[in-house]
């Protein structure tokens, strides 16, 4: 049974190191055999894993029953993974997606990202890769990451609660993914630093990274403007470096 500390509250289902609860993963296959396959895999590992093969019985189930992660495949016999993915950011469904692809075009990976997945995976893949990005993206969500210092932290007009894992410019809640909270905080706790791109994506994702990787951080660096940004075509908060990374403000 795969059980996490305090999570985060991002408006997603939260892991109590003080319950039984079982993480639940919803996956959307449509192919049987690798529905199968992975729902025994993740199953063995500890997981409570719900099985829809169209995305509109993945979007029902997500609705309804609210699982701690979605695995989501891009091919799709009633649609495409990215529209499925838009619906379920649309419905306010904010926990992690895991997009899988057998596509390989990096604009497509872009658009899996754009369209609010936090990690994609490109077929073929190994099952140890596709278990540790689920375990990534599940410490950032719902997992304790470091606190020295302090819950608070502080980026301009931006109050930072790591113990509530909540966003405050004044009166107003800042609604951000997990990733995008943890990517804040990261970017948050090192003031006028410049991060690369590599540094980001092991120090918020927890993997090494590569140039397709490096992409993600683009991305997400991205879609993180345009909801803390005052102005996100011209962002004063998060700061391009050319050649280098991000650096946040003072």
């Amino acid at each position: 049974m795969v059980q996490y500390g305090r999570g985060a509250v991002l408006g997603i289902p939260s892991l109590s190191e003080t319950t039984s609860e079982t993480t639940r993963i919803l996956l959307i296959e449509d192919d049987a055999a690798v529905a199968e396959s992975l729902k025994r895999a993740l199953e063995r590992t500890g997981y409570d894993v719900a099985w829809r093969p169209t995305g509109a019985e993945g979007v029902d189930y997500a609705k309804g029953t609210s699982p701690h992660l979605v695995i989501l495949d891009v091919e799709l016999p009633d649609g495409s993974g990215f529209d499925v993915c838009r619906e379920l950011r649309l419905a306010q469904i904010r926990q992690p997606v895991l997009m899988l692809t057998v596509r390989s075009d990096e604009a497509d990976k872009v658009l899996g990202l754009e369209v609010g997945a936090d990690d994609y995976l490109t077929k073929p893949y190994s099952l140890s890769e596709l278990l540790a990005r689920v375990r990534a993206l599940l410490r950032r969500a719902y997992g304790e990451l470091s606190t020295t210092g302090g819950n608070m932290v502080y980026a301009k007009d931006l109050v930072i609660d790591r113990q509530s894992a909540q966003v405050r410019r004044g009166d107003e809640l800042v609604n951000l993914t997990p990733i995008e909270f943890w990517l804040l905080v990261y970017m948050a706790e090192h003031p006028q630093q410049v991060l690369s791109r590599t540094q980001i994506l092991e120090a918020v994702w927890g993997y090494d990274a590569d140039v397709a990787d490096e992409r993600t951080v683009n991305v997400h660096i991205r879609r993180l403007r345009e909801k803390v940004e005052v102005s996100p075509g011209e962002p004063s908060l998060i700061l391009t470096v050319p050649g280098a990374g991000y650096r946040l403000s003072g």
